[in-house]
């Protein structure tokens, strides 16, 4: 694999038979669909490694396998304060590979792993991304926000109905009054 390819692929087959391991360090500006979700001025790097293995199936034969690391800080919208929040992402996992799409599907349900269909010219980045993708927090947050527009916020949170009258209670008095 040529260590300044934009978009590293392997042969999934021969990466796991050879065992090989590849880490590197690739700018998170590089992962489009991960820096749509991004604010401000994406910088920083993503560290990542797959390293491959042939393992023993339940079928009796071998396969192969790809285990990924990856870790990341994005620069995310705190949904309590609306300002920057670097959010720290950490993947740690394995994936096994099968023939084709519905052995996967056939398999999957009764697998712990997440299974992946074997391929001579595999995305490594891709993966990387996919996975960074689905650790996003659904509601990112700075653990307590400090910022004066959150503060604002809170207040306006606890002084609602404080000296404000309900919307409908000229209505109901409207309606007593025809009874």
């Amino acid at each position: 694999m040529d260590k300044h390819s934009p978009t590293p692929r392997i042969d999934v087959k021969t990466f796991a038979k050879t065992h090989a391991l590849v880490s590197e360090q690739t700018p998170l500006g590089q992962f489009g669909r991960l820096s749509q979700d991004c604010v401000g001025e994406v910088l920083g790097e993503v560290a990542w490694s797959v390293q491959g293995s042939m393992q023993a199936s339940a079928s009796g034969g071998q396969s192969a396998w790809l285990h990924m690391k990856a870790s990341a800080v994005v620069p995310l919208t705190c949904q309590r304060c609306l300002s920057l929040v670097d959010v720290p992402l950490s993947i740690d996992q394995d994936f096994r590979f099968v023939a084709d799409e519905a052995t996967a599907l056939a398999e999957d349900d009764a697998s712990a792993e997440d299974l992946l269909v074997i391929s001579h010219d595999f995305d490594v980045l891709e993966l990387v991304e996919d996975e960074l993708l689905m650790a996003l927090p659904i509601v990112p947050m700075h653990e307590s926000c400090e910022s004066e527009h959150a503060q604002t916020l809170a207040d306006d949170a606890d002084n609602v109905g404080d000296d404000k009258p309900h919307p409908f209670a000229a209505l109901a008095a409207l309606r007593t009054r025809k009874d």
